[in-house]
């Protein structure tokens, strides 16, 4: 009775696959107190290399804020809106997200990288993929503001190198940038259950036989 109970166990811990998110997951916090009520915008984007690129996804999660989102544009492999999670895969040659935004005091957000470029880089792509996260003063995207980068107005850039690592450059005083926990997918929940239940059976088990 016993052997049958693991191996019933078992046969469902298979079943649920893994409980969790592959990949890399960057936690985003910016200090926008200095331009507090600017009417501007934010960008996001996801886009493969000029080369073979293998297949990789992004999400921007829990994004928060006391300042107001205003009219958003999709361009590409997008999905999805803010404060909502937002989705891309690097299938497009240019993926972005837009959004009109007026200024408060902070912004935060997810960033999860993942995908078989990050989980089991294939060793012939000859190109990553690039994540961007740009702020504007203007509704036009066309002044960046809280950034040292002069040339592409980047606050944030990630790129997915082509061993599966990641390369993060911050060019914005304000942006804070922390690496966190894998992030836990809906299977997580099932295999806890699982897992109190066996721990339940083989007690109610042990006590049981004699």
């Amino acid at each position: 009775m016993l052997k049958k109970t693991f191996l019933f166990i078992a046969l469902l811990l298979v079943a649920v696959g893994p409980a969790w998110a592959d990949g890399v997951t960057y936690q985003v916090t910016v200090d926008t107190s200095s331009i507090t009520g600017t009417a501007g915008s934010l960008d996001f984007q996801f886009n493969p290399g000029p080369f073979t690129t293998q297949a990789a996804n992004l999400q921007i999660l829990s994004f928060a804020s006391n300042g107001t989102l205003g009219t958003s544009g999709l361009s590409g492999d997008v999905s999805g809106a803010l404060p909502g999670t937002v989705s891309f895969d690097n299938g497009g040659g240019f993926n972005d997200y837009f959004t009109g935004f007026t200024y408060g005091t902070t912004i935060s957000f997810l960033v999860n990288l993942f995908g078989p470029a990050v989980t089991s880089p294939d060793g012939t792509s000859a190109s990553g993929s690039s994540f961007a996260f740009s702020m504007f003063s203007d509704s036009a995207g066309t002044v960046p503001v809280l950034t040292s980068d002069t040339v592409d107005g980047f606050a944030l850039t990630t790129n997915i190198n082509l061993d599966g690592t990641t390369t993060l450059t911050n060019s914005s005083g304000p942006t804070d940038v922390t690496l966190v926990a894998a992030i836990p997918e809906p299977g997580t929940l099932l295999l806890v259950g699982l897992g109190l239940l066996g721990l339940g059976l083989f007690r109610k088990l042990a006590i049981d036989t004699p």
